[in-house]
């Protein structure tokens, strides 16, 4: 894993990340740098508990209550978008225009991204219908996945 250097692939939106969190004044404390190098660099939405374990592995002293701490600051400072349904929340570098879609497995969990085109017609519908303005910034939606539809036949 390489920490901190924002260079890998997985971590094309590190570096704007690294830039927003010092523009709104936030330290940038290496335990910060890890957690968002570890997230940057997962190949998919990551949980807390993996964000810790992964972190955990390059530096030990690590604690879990440090991780959950910088989350949500990345959260509230507008660098991570956190994807929840129920009691399982994931997490992910927010994209520049902000916009992310997802849907979301029921039964594995499993999520995906979903384009913005879809919901296009969902959101002229809203406002056409009932004069609403939908804030589509960031929309889940569960369901099943075709490999668990696939297990149920």
């Amino acid at each position: 894993m390489q920490i901190f250097a924002g260079a890998n692939k997985g971590m094309t939106h590190y570096d704007d990340a690294v830039a927003i969190l010092r523009e709104k004044g936030n330290r940038l404390t290496p335990q910060r740098l890890l957690v968002l190098s570890t997230i940057a660099e997962s190949r998919h939405h990551i949980g807390i508990d993996e964000i810790y374990k992964a972190s955990k592995s390059v530096y030990p002293y690590l604690d879990l209550a440090t991780v959950y701490r910088t989350v949500h600051l990345f959260r509230d400072v507008g660098v991570l978008t956190e994807i929840g349904i129920g009691d399982r929340h994931t997490y992910e570098l927010r994209t520049r225009d902000g916009q992310h879609h997802h849907m979301l497995c029921r039964q594995c969990n499993k999520t995906f991204s979903l384009s913005p085109h879809y919901l296009e017609a969902f959101k002229a519908s809203l406002v056409k219908d009932f004069n609403f303005e939908p804030d589509l910034d960031n929309f889940a939606v569960a369901g099943v996945c075709t490999d668990c539809k696939s297990q149920r036949t």
